[in-house]
């Protein structure tokens, strides 16, 4: 097992319910230093969960839900523990019929990615804002599939912890063959094909468009444009972040 593998399998969670949970601990920033476990999960829907995922959700030392869906998915088995909070951003709201008319044909691609950011700030600062504010413990942000919304908040989170670009698309892609399963379990096509066209048709991979979503990202700035306070990204870099040494 190589060392990317090792630290992939400690990262990744068992939540029963689940399929594509992992944390965002030991990844590698650009100043040598690494994200830290148990800090932030991120998951596809806990909806699904069962009492025995709820337990590993809590031994993980979960405090905080980030529910990226519309209020209406929210359609849980079980309800959510009494010493859990929950908060809800509602990315798909927050991008607004015009950005939906513009690049609504490419949701659910990595080439969303970089106009979502670029053109929804507020909800990066919705994410940013709640996460500083979060109670003590881990936070888990979910969607979904844990892929698409949740993917996006990954993104931001650990480009705004100075998570190496090779990092972050790897993490990103990690998905791919979680969601496998969940197609069936749904009821729909593997959804896989259609991105993969949506992809060929720009020209690009998964690889490079991740990569061309990073190029010249800077969220410190676009974070402090849309209103977030310098101590609040002070506050999530810490979470995310494991001491300096030395």
């Amino acid at each position: 097992m190589t060392e990317t593998d090792a630290r992939t399998a400690e990262r990744t969670l068992t939540w029963d319910g689940c399929l594509n949970v992992r944390d965002l601990g030991g990844l590698r920033t650009t100043d040598g230093r690494r994200t830290r476990h148990g800090a932030v999960v991120r998951a596809d829907n806990l909806d699904r969960l069962t009492a025995e995922g709820w337990d590993a959700l809590l031994a993980h030392g979960v405090r905080t839900v980030i529910d990226l869906r519309d209020a209406a998915d929210h359609k849980p088995l079980l309800p959510l523990p009494q010493d859990v909070a929950l908060i809800r951003i509602p990315l798909d709201q927050l991008a607004g019929a015009a950005w939906w008319q513009r690049w609504g044909d490419l949701d659910g691609t990595p080439l969303s990615l970089r106009p979502y950011l670029d053109e929804c700030p507020q909800a990066g600062a919705a994410l940013i804002r709640s996460l500083a504010a979060a109670r003590p413990g881990a936070v888990v942000v979910h969607c979904g599939a844990g892929r698409d919304r949740t993917g996006l908040a990954a993104l931001l989170l650990l480009a705004l912890a100075g998570v190496e670009p090779d990092e972050i698309v790897a993490d990103y892609r990690l998905s791919e063959a979680n969601l496998r399963p969940l197609w069936g379990l749904l009821g729909r096509p593997d959804e896989s094909a259609v991105i993969a066209g949506a992809l060929a048709r720009a020209g690009t991979t998964a690889e490079q468009a991740l990569h061309a979503a990073l190029d010249g990202f800077d969220p410190a700035a676009l974070l402090l444009a849309a209103g977030v306070d310098p101590a609040e990204l002070t506050a999530v870099r810490r979470r995310l972040l494991d001491a300096p040494t030395g």
